[in-house]
């Protein structure tokens, strides 16, 4: 079935690799999902085995509650908790929130800044959620409560801050979830401004200018969800991609003019994910949790119109909210909601199942130097390496006590991780 833009776009009214930015990566990590923001890293060395004990501890801190991933560059680390005063980064928790700056060598505090952050629903995990992206000598962050603040990198004085909630009048929190832990959409960088969803009528997704954070456009009456928006080159055009609460939705990044739309409903406006393109294919995989599942949408040009095709839908299929990664003409990822959870093969053109395989918790995947990197959210992280015809393990080792959803961060060949009560790098060279 196809649908023009406007057409879906009106359905929801009233209820892979991404494009890197204008940025020289480098080998930084300097935004969610690393370079090109797909958990697709390129480097070589990384070790093809470990130690009996697993790989060598850098070193090892602890931090705090909170599932900000970590950003990485210049010898400096980045990211954000909140203090637990529970075991295991349970409650109770402080009523403020930090940005902490640390040496990537050493995990030495370089800065901190910390303000007041109300407490929301963390029985299943503690904010902040969203994570930080560095621009330069620029630090932008956005707290549970739709907190954004601008640093200099370097000594951690606020540049400037903008709160959604008071400054826009957007809802603090999702209008249609059961779990309302706070804000999570990490910021995506485009040419002088960084792109959101915000929330409230006319504002699902605003970019906002980098120097003063002055309003530069505001779209779409669409419920948001807590996922990143994420940037792809279909046809010669750049197109904003947004996962939002009740679709996904594709806009203009210069003027935030809808440009398509498809209807993917996981029901609660639990959407996490920047979804997986190819433009060797133009194809764009979803997927959520709970009622939501997987679909695979391809877009083609009618004109001056794009229209989307749904490929196929597997409602079983369900990457909740650790990411999934595409290889090739292959999605992988962790299927499952509880605590365990299925590794799981995807052809992304035919949503045909290549192989399964049993004994994972949910988990968060990295794939760089030919393997892939797998931090489960029990805490187990292996190496192995992932083929359509099956995976091959290639070390494990246990890395955490508590859960662990945040996503990893490599940089050359180390990593560094972090789980609600602590933060380590690993060295992963040959």
């Amino acid at each position: 079935m196809r649908f023009l833009t406007v057409f879906v776009f009106g359905l929801f009214l009233s209820s892979a690799t991404l494009v890197a930015q204008e940025v020289d990566p480098g080998h930084d990590w300097w935004q969610w999902g690393g370079p090109s923001r797909d958990f697709l890293y390129d480097v070589e060395g990384l070790a093809g085995t470990w130690p009996a004990e697993g790989p060598p501890v850098t070193w090892s801190r602890p931090l705090g509650a909170g599932h900000s991933a970590i950003i990485a560059a210049g010898g400096r680390l980045y990211t954000m908790y909140r203090v637990a005063y529970g075991e295991g980064g349970s409650s109770p928790w402080s009523g403020e929130e930090a940005v902490v700056a640390l040496d990537a060598a050493t995990g030495e505090t370089l800065w901190e800044h910390a303000y007041p952050s109300v407490v929301q629903d963390f029985d299943q995990g503690a904010g902040p959620h969203a994570t930080p992206l560095l621009l330069g000598d620029r630090l932008f962050t956005i707290g549970t409560n739709k907190e954004l603040h601008v640093f200099d990198a370097a000594s951690g004085e606020v540049i400037w801050s903008r709160n959604f909630v008071t400054d826009f009048g957007a809802p603090p929190l999702l209008i249609r979830s059961m779990i309302k832990s706070g804000y999570g959409v990490s910021p995506l960088p485009y040419k002088d401004t960084i792109i959101v969803q915000v929330g409230g009528p006319g504002q699902a997704v605003m970019a906002l200018r980098q120097d003063d954070g002055s309003v530069v456009w505001r779209s779409g009456s669409f419920l948001v969800s807590e996922a990143p928006p994420g940037l792809i080159d279909f046809d010669g055009e750049r197109h904003l991609v947004v996962f939002a609460g009740q679709a996904v939705v594709g806009l203009d990044p210069d003027t935030g003019e809808i440009l398509w739309a498809h209807p993917h409903d996981a029901g609660n406006d639990f959407n996490f994910q920047i979804p997986l393109w190819s433009d060797e294919d133009d194809i764009l995989f979803l997927s959520s949790g709970y009622i939501g599942g997987s679909r695979a949408i391809q877009l083609t040009r009618d004109g001056d119109a794009t229209r989307v095709e749904e490929l196929w839908y597997d409602p079983q299929l369900r990457f909740t909210f650790l990411n999934p990664i595409r290889i090739g003409d292959f999605v992988y990822g962790t299927s499952g909601q509880g605590a365990t959870a299925i590794m799981t093969a995807t052809h992304v053109a035919t949503g045909e199942t290549a192989w399964r395989e049993r004994g994972f918790s949910r988990a968060s995947l990295l794939h760089a130097d030919g393997k892939t990197l797998i931090l489960e959210e029990d805490g187990d992280l292996s190496l192995v390496v992932l083929t359509p015809g099956g995976m091959t393990r290639l070390a494990s080792t246990p890395l955490f006590d508590t859960r662990s959803w945040t996503a990893p961060t490599l940089v050359g060949t180390t990593l560094y991780a972090r789980d609600r009560q602590r933060i380590v790098a690993l060295d992963l060279s040959e």
